[in-house]
């Protein structure tokens, strides 16, 4: 028979594993072995608060896993944003995005390949170097990371490479934290993940927004799951003085620089 004692350090062995299995994802909304690491090696030691302030709108099923649309904003309420990272649990390449505001507003929409179902992150670090993360589950048939795109199988985007094209909307504007002007921007490129077999990494890696004056706006570091020939929209408090010129290079150091009026 069981002494009180035994019987007290057998419940306390028993009841430690649940407690920490409780708190093993830390209050992670999708409880994701995954995000464990991926916030470790992407987010570093700075505090992380899970925050429906960071606001991720994204398509409940992905119908067209080579073409997800994703965007993010971060309500004013949060202060200065530094930088926002998309990021994609299940993906084998996790990085989708960073994004510095610098002067844009903290919002950004673009598509993203998307291997398999999996929640997707915006993460938003303020200046007092706190995270804020934000999300969205998206359920897919999969395979958009591993499959290459419609120019690289037809040849055509070596005519195309690094042109750009794009448009500065106006917006009704809705109190001094409203956007007014919207940045709607293309740039030509294959935007190879590497998976693909015979098919190395490709993709545009840096790209620098700035006026006609030359003041930077925003700054853009793309990662290999950003869509096919990459479309990015950014919102600003007001219109880019003298135009908008993008500067930038993808990862084999081809150039790319244009001016949209």
């Amino acid at each position: 028979m069981l002494r009180r004692r035994d019987c007290l350090r057998s419940w306390v062995l028993l009841a430690a594993p649940l407690s920490a299995l409780a708190d093993e994802f830390d209050g992670d909304p999708y409880r994701s072995h995954v995000w464990i690491d991926m916030r470790r090696e992407f987010l570093g030691s700075g505090r992380v608060i899970y925050d429906q302030r960071v606001q991720v709108q994204a398509p409940a099923f992905a119908e067209d896993p080579m073409n997800v649309p994703v965007s993010v904003k971060v309500d004013p309420a949060l202060g200065t944003v530094t930088q926002i990272l998309v990021l994609v649990d299940r993906n084998p390449i996790k990085r989708v995005v960073a994004f510095e505001p610098m002067n844009a507003l903290p919002s950004i929409a673009l598509r993203f390949k998307l291997e398999q179902a999996s929640p997707i992150r915006a993460a938003a670090r303020t200046a007092d170097g706190v995270w804020h993360v934000g999300g969205a589950l998206i359920d897919s048939a999969g395979g958009g990371c591993t499959v290459s795109g419609d120019s690289r199988k037809d040849g055509s985007w070596s005519r195309t490479l690094g042109e750009l094209s794009g448009r500065v909307f106006a917006l009704p504007g809705e109190g001094s934290a409203s956007p007014v002007a919207r940045l709607r921007l293309r740039v030509m490129h294959p935007m190879d993940t590497g998976l693909v077999g015979g098919i190395p990494a490709f993709f545009v890696n840096r790209l620098s927004v700035q006026d006609g004056r030359g003041r930077e706006l925003a700054r853009l570091q793309a990662f290999e799951p950003v869509s096919e020939n990459p479309v990015f929209s950014l919102d600003f408090r007001s219109p880019p003085e003298g135009g908008v010129r993008i500067v930038g290079a993808d990862n084999n150091g081809n150039r790319i620089d244009g001016r949209l009026e």
